[in-house]
């Protein structure tokens, strides 16, 4: 079960975007089928019952088109989670047409920005060898800062992973404004109440550097 436990934490993290869900159910799904040959005769069967759970349950998104953008815009995944060569084309022809609608509504100087450039497809090219992935890190990059460099992947990026793949983080939020608001600050204003929350919330988003000092 630890291939699923560790699936879970990973969705339910305060920085998890919706694009994490389809590559981490992807490799959830063929790591817990890697396990079914160590498995003893009573739980070999387990690992098939999970995968099989896990595609009825998600079915709706596995093949969204949602899901698949919010994927392969994240830097941090791109089509790197893709096995299949036609699916992999399937999701470069989404971005594509995804792109091309938002050009008009950019100015001149970004209308080149679109997937078919030699830039942006750089963004999402799949490298295999070790030596070629690490020019690919140091060329393109793994952070979101990257996405700066190509507006139109970027309001992409923005506009399909807002959601999160859990209520998760969301239901921390409301037990810490439970502590905040309690008993003995019941005179609390709205706006003293949403101050004390972000302050004591804002950590999750306060750069690295500006926690050590």
């Amino acid at each position: 079960m630890k291939p699923l436990t560790v699936a879970l934490d990973i969705l339910q993290g305060d920085e998890c975007t919706y694009g994490a869900l389809l590559p981490t159910l992807t490799s959830l799904m063929s790591k817990t089928l890697a396990l079914k040959d160590d498995l003893s005769r009573m739980t070999a069967s387990l690992p098939d019952v999970i995968v099989k759970a896990i595609k009825t349950r998600f079915d709706a998104v596995l093949d969204s088109q949602e899901g698949l953008l919010a994927a392969a815009t994240c830097p941090k995944f791109k089509l790197r989670w893709l096995r299949d060569e036609r699916r992999r084309e399937h999701v470069k022809e989404l971005l594509t047409t995804e792109c091309r609608k938002a050009a008009p509504a950019t100015d001149n100087a970004n209308v080149s920005q679109l997937p078919a450039s030699p830039a942006e497809m750089d963004f999402l090219i799949l490298r295999t060898s070790p030596q070629k992935a690490s020019q690919q890190k140091k060329k393109s990059g793994y952070e979101l800062e990257i996405l700066n460099q190509f507006p139109n992947l970027k309001k992409m990026y923005m506009k399909y992973n807002t959601p999160t793949p859990s209520s998760a983080p969301v239901e921390r939020l409301f037990s810490l404004g439970g502590l905040v608001l309690s008993p003995k600050r019941n005179r609390l204003s709205d706006r003293r109440f949403e101050k004390l929350l972000l302050m004591r919330y804002n950590h999750c988003f306060t750069p690295k550097e500006n926690k050590k000092t």
